[in-house]
């Protein structure tokens, strides 16, 4: 259980971390759009990053520091990209921007795929789940995996959260202005992570 306890408690204090993935719930769990997906793919994608952390995949990964750039210049670049459209919802909302409601398949669609890209494309996942968290389970021995557990279980409790609960805030925000301000935060999110991928490459 203590091994279970720690691992809850450093993967929260890794997740809950403002960023690229968190915004991103966040706005589809205000949308009431492909939430169970999104939480799905986003918990599931840390379980299997943090069982690859605690197998000890991050040695390898080290091995090859090429791998990392790769993924940091993609990952920069696509969250520019994001980081504008948000932008431009920001300066231009449009009335579809601002309804919280079931979206449709396509749109359901471009967020399943804006959310494997933003949890896949973004090193620094790499870096808190494969190369962190997998160090620290290490120095569990033969208890890492209750750890790893406890990390995996914080991740689907945070994800699970932030999406379903985030139509618990949709009152708040039911104004435009609301929707611009909370559009701007993301923009702002988005184009500083991605200037800081690039420039670290």
């Amino acid at each position: 259980m203590t091994a279970l306890a720690a691992g809850f408690g450093t993967g929260l204090s890794l997740i809950v971390a403002i960023g690229a993935q968190n915004a991103f719930v966040l706005r589809q769990g205000l949308h009431r759009d492909a939430v169970l997906p999104v939480v799905a793919i986003c918990a599931l994608s840390d379980a299997l990053l943090i069982a690859l952390g605690v197998a000890g995949v991050g040695a390898v990964v080290v091995a090859w520091p090429g791998a990392l750039t790769a993924v940091a210049l993609i990952g920069g670049a696509f969250l520019l990209v994001y980081g504008a459209l948000a932008a431009r919802r920001a300066l231009r909302p449009g009335d579809d921007a601002l309804r919280a409601g079931s979206g449709s398949a396509g749109s359901r669609r471009r967020a399943v795929l804006t959310c494997l890209a933003l949890t896949w494309l973004n090193p620094h996942v790499y870096l808190d789940t494969v190369f962190l968290l997998g160090s620290i389970a290490s120095d569990q021995g033969p208890l890492r995996w209750t750890f790893g557990l406890g990390a995996g279980l914080a991740s689907l409790c945070w994800f699970a959260a932030l999406g379903f609960g985030a139509r618990l805030l949709s009152r708040y925000l039911a104004r435009p202005s609301a929707w611009r301000v909370l559009d701007g935060l993301v923009s702002v999110t988005m184009l500083v992570l991605g200037g800081m991928l690039i420039a670290g490459a």
